[in-house]
């Protein structure tokens, strides 16, 4: 699966638009400074390294944390009708869980998490389009993603930090010991942590399936748009013109590279 230059830049845009519609004060403006200054690496990188999971080409990554962001929002109001005490966090720690949940992904400063395979066979037999970068230190996709936060000055509640941390669920081995304690004092304070990991679960079967099923099938993919309030987010996004989206990038070579897709 590929996006066209139109279709990374409209996600880019919808990413962009999310951090400015949801998240306040000081760290709206200290989120996009950050997403700026990686904005080269995060508008192309691949949301996992293997195309039987989910997201693996370029611009997959900025497409999964919009969708989660919207099916976020949408549980949200699925939660709210259920009962569930909403007043226990906000709207915004809500959006920004989402937004960062896979922040781990983009890697550090010098490095990259995924590079492309250079393995021909691992590629065609295995599917892994990428693969992980041995130079990058080992950590957790949540425990990193908190770290780059943090040492970008980024503040986060405990509730965003608790989401954030958990999100994968009992995917995660470490994540036992806040999903499976049985006394009253050890479950979530709020629904907060579970509305993002099941967010995270849809946006991920989704993408698995745009990709799939239509093979299993022998059809002609075909991915539907979702939208954020309005903001069109998906692969079928597309700005007026690729040029004038283009004028919203600063790096010269992004724009060049974006510019030959």
């Amino acid at each position: 699966m590929n996006l066209t230059a139109e279709q990374i830049l409209g996600n880019w845009e919808v990413f962009n638009q999310n951090i400015k519609t949801y998240i306040t004060g000081e760290r709206q403006k200290q989120l996009l400074l950050f997403y700026k200054k990686y904005e080269d690496r995060i508008t192309l990188m691949p949301a996992s390294h293997k195309k039987e999971y989910h997201n693996s080409f370029p611009g997959g990554y900025v497409e999964h944390v919009n969708r989660v962001v919207d099916a976020s929002l949408q549980l949200y109001k699925v939660w709210e009708h259920f009962g569930s005490d909403m007043t226990l966090f906000t709207q915004e720690e809500l959006v920004f869980s989402a937004i960062n949940h896979d922040l781990g992904k983009l890697g550090d400063d010098e490095h990259e998490s995924y590079i492309p395979q250079t393995d021909q066979w691992r590629k065609e037999k295995l599917g892994e389009d990428y693969t992980f970068n041995t130079k990058l230190a080992f950590a957790s996709v949540p425990d990193r993603g908190l770290f780059l936060l943090q040492s970008n000055n980024i503040k986060y509640t405990f509730n965003e930090m608790i989401a954030i941390q958990t999100h994968d669920g009992l995917y995660d081995e470490g994540n036992k010991k806040y999903l499976m304690g049985y006394a009253v004092e050890q479950k979530f304070r709020n629904s907060l942590p579970l509305i993002l990991h099941q967010a995270d679960m849809l946006a991920a079967r989704v993408e698995f399936e745009i990709e799939w099923l239509p093979k299993f099938r022998g059809e002609v993919q075909n991915r539907v748009p979702v939208t954020t309030q309005g903001h069109t987010l998906g692969v079928n996004s597309k700005p007026s013109t690729k040029s004038r989206a283009l004028n919203s990038i600063s790096s010269p070579g992004l724009k060049s590279m974006l510019d030959s897709i």
